[in-house]
């Protein structure tokens, strides 16, 4: 099994600076590594992988993606394993979550901002 290195909680004060050595699938590595790659060459966009609420616990990995430009920010907070799938399509970021019976919530993260649809219904050709 994989490990990650991800920024503590800002709890307890005592690990505040020590990065965690978390072990996830390998699913959920091939995500962050999609994340962080598309996130990489947008200077507008920010990720970052935190330990999550369940300390000790594999896949307990929490991530922050943050949108900011002028006086505009937006923010999206999930944990790794509530992803069903990360598409990158070179100009979106297509995040799928809770997909059941064709029918999953979206977050899109383009160069100017996200969307997020809670009801989509998904196609396949």
């Amino acid at each position: 099994m994989p490990t990650i290195n991800v920024h503590p909680r800002q709890t307890p004060e005592e690990r505040a600076d020590t990065p965690v050595e978390i072990q996830i699938d390998d699913a959920l590595g091939v995500h962050a590594a999609t994340l962080e790659d598309w996130v990489a060459p947008r200077q507008s966009w920010e990720l970052e992988l935190r330990e999550a609420q369940d300390f000790g616990r594999t896949n307990n990995v929490e991530a922050r993606l943050l949108f900011s430009a002028g006086e505009q920010t937006s923010s999206l907070v999930f944990r790794l394993d509530q992803l069903d799938a990360v598409d990158d399509t070179g100009q979106e970021l297509v995040l799928r979550f809770e997909e059941q019976d064709g029918i999953a919530k979206l977050a899109i993260c383009r160069a100017n901002g996200i969307d997020i649809e809670l009801h989509h219904i998904l196609t396949f050709t």
